[in-house]
């Protein structure tokens, strides 16, 4: 009976500390209008330009990008991830989004990320706007994208209707994933 009581402790003290640490992130990357979204999404694009040989090219031939440019990760054992965006056709916000996600397992700390997805066929992109929270992996898939040698993609290679990019402070991320991650529309005003 004691352990039990032990273990229950432990639990509801990991909740708070990640409740806390969720709470406290979500309200540093909130962006209060669309206009800051829209300036963080422009940044975001700009270094993905930057530092992915052919990305200009590769983001012209796709049907929408939607981009979330600052995705904080925290957790104490649980974990908890947010970040607003915009989706964008060609080069035009239609639309505003988030990303919700929630995971156990050994973690502890936090990082911010940023995520794009690049929508490559009509079909895919539709899906996704007239989803009412579309859920990577069972609403449809994402192809994580690591780049090669230079920094460059060959887009002949990639046939998927999703192809997803994650960015750390330090570049292009590896090793992850967007399985379980929730995108919702989300109202934005000025």
């Amino acid at each position: 009976m004691q352990n039990v009581k032990r273990i229950w402790s432990i639990v509801a003290v990991t909740m708070s500390l990640t409740l806390a640490v969720a709470s406290w992130s979500v309200g540093s990357v909130y962006a209060a209008t669309a206009k800051e979204i829209d300036v963080s999404v422009d940044v975001a694009l700009e270094q993905f330009v930057k530092e992915v040989t052919g990305g200009k090219e590769f983001l012209a031939s796709g049907k929408g990008v939607l981009v979330l440019p600052k995705v904080i990760k925290a957790g104490v054992g649980f974990g908890g991830e947010y970040g607003e965006g915009a989706l964008r056709i060609d080069g035009k916000t239609v639309d505003y989004y988030n990303i919700v996600s929630a995971s156990f397992g050994f973690q502890f700390g936090g990082q911010m990320k940023t995520v794009l997805l690049v929508f490559m066929q009509d079909g895919a992109l539709k899906k996704f706007q007239e989803s009412n929270g579309w859920k990577a992996g069972v609403d449809g898939s994402v192809a994580l994208v690591t780049l090669g040698a230079g920094g460059s993609i060959d887009t002949t290679k990639l046939s998927d209707p999703i192809i997803g990019f994650v960015f750390g402070q330090k570049g292009l991320m590896y090793n992850l994933t967007l399985e379980g991650s929730k995108f919702s529309k989300i109202d934005k005003t000025e």
